[in-house]
């Protein structure tokens, strides 16, 4: 065995001794939670635009888009753009990594990767922002909520130049809302890729630290999860992203497609 296969077996060992040692979870999870009153999340940027992200879910985005390499990537719930830009940077660099294995230039106006990302509301501010911003030329943006009949069908007609396609879901987190983007979305998303729900850690965490919202323990994007698996066959819960990360507000919430 090689060095490079030594290491990645030390990993893959490191990731089941995490999956198994409940006191560590827990203290991730007591962690995560002590966090939430100093919005941990809004203190960090993706190439100069507010992304609300926890740095561990940030690097699983980008270790998921370089492993699936999508070339379109649907992102619901826009906020500041920070997570588009994200996505879009990825995007940007599997471009550069094609265009070297071919030996070749990078030419950005003959690029096909795209990232879609749908909101309720853009403020005005955001979207100037974003559309100033030099990955802007790989953004599309649509306005309105995700699960409505004329945005689902928008987002549709827009995918269908695309072949290989992951989805991110971190809009409204109510059970009704999510349960419907993954019934809206799922047959989108390709074989071997991803939807990633944020948010699902609201079942674990106390209501109290969602005094103003309508969602809670009871309705919240892991419970849409789970009765979205009961009716397809089509997706599993990848576990081992989980159990690297410990510190996720998306446990559970990473949906492999597999058929």
């Amino acid at each position: 065995m090689n060095k490079a296969e030594e290491f990645k077996r030390e990993v893959e060992n490191n990731i089941k001794r995490l999956h198994s040692d409940d006191d560590f979870t827990m203290l991730s999870n007591e962690w995560l939670e002590r966090s939430l009153p100093h919005k941990y999340s809004y203190n960090f940027s993706w190439l100069g635009r507010p992304i609300i992200q926890y740095p561990q879910d940030m690097v699983a985005v980008q270790e998921l888009i370089w492993e699936v390499e999508p070339d379109l990537v649907i992102e619901t719930g826009i906020a500041h753009g920070g997570s588009l830009i994200l996505s879009a940077s990825m995007l940007s660099l599997l471009d550069m990594k094609d265009a070297l294995s071919k030996g070749e230039m990078i030419d950005p106006s003959k690029t096909r990767r795209r990232v879609l990302g749908i909101d309720i509301e853009i403020r005005a501010h955001n979207r100037k922002a974003i559309e100033n911003h030099p990955f802007s030329y790989m953004i599309s943006m649509i306005e309105g909520s995700s699960t409505s009949e004329s945005v689902v069908s928008q987002v549709h007609r827009y995918a269908r130049d695309y072949n290989r396609i992951m989805v991110m879901l971190d809009s409204n987190h109510t059970h009704e809302h999510v349960l419907k983007e993954l019934q809206s979305y799922a047959s989108l998303i390709s074989v071997g890729s991803y939807c990633v729900v944020f948010d699902t850690v609201i079942s674990n965490l106390d209501d109290s630290n969602f005094p103003d919202r309508p969602w809670n323990r009871e309705s919240n994007p892991q419970t849409a999860v789970f009765e979205f698996l009961k009716n397809s066959d089509g997706f599993v819960i990848d576990e081992r992203i989980h159990d690297k990360l410990q510190i996720t507000v998306a446990p559970n919430g990473f949906l492999k497609r597999i058929r």
